[in-house]
């Protein structure tokens, strides 16, 4: 091998071990930032596993919304059908938050609680995330519960 064929040999592995690296460091860092979705009864399974932060995707259970009179703090229940959960939030609830609707909530578990950070609700009266909507349905199918017609997006 002559001393340029050596020369550009190293020149390229160096190159592939740094594309490498910055594609192992990228990875990492999206890793952390990714939040997946999860139904109340999949959360009570433990399918979350470790993972910190995670979305809870369900129905707000009809009369279970409390807050305080002059607090922001709110709490109530979400369920897919087979489980619920109790979500607690000390965040500003968005305007369609409503009770027996759609809602996404990121945030985590603390002692059997889902304390959120942030707060989605449905955006009109036929909308449905897809993945709560492909969980629901699940849920509905294994009840023989009648599934209504819902646009997806």
């Amino acid at each position: 091998m002559t001393p340029v064929q050596r020369r550009r040999l190293v020149w390229v592995l160096l190159l592939l071990l740094a594309s490498g690296l910055a594609t192992t460091l990228v990875a990492f860092a999206l890793q952390r930032n990714i939040a997946y979705l999860y139904t109340p009864s999949e959360v009570l399974r433990g399918e979350q596993g470790t993972q910190s932060n995670f979305r809870l995707g369900g129905m707000v259970v009809k009369g279970s919304f409390q807050r305080a009179e002059g607090s922001l703090e709110a709490h109530f229940v979400v369920t897919d059908g087979d489980a619920t959960l109790p979500v607690t939030t000390s965040r500003i609830l968005p305007d369609m938050f409503r009770e027996d609707s759609a809602v996404v909530a990121l945030g985590t578990l603390k002692n059997g609680v889902f304390v959120a950070d942030e707060v989605l609700a449905k955006h009109d009266e036929n909308y449905i995330p897809k993945e709560v909507a492909d969980k629901m349905g699940a849920a509905h199918t294994k009840h023989d519960v009648p599934v209504p017609a819902v646009e997806t997006r």
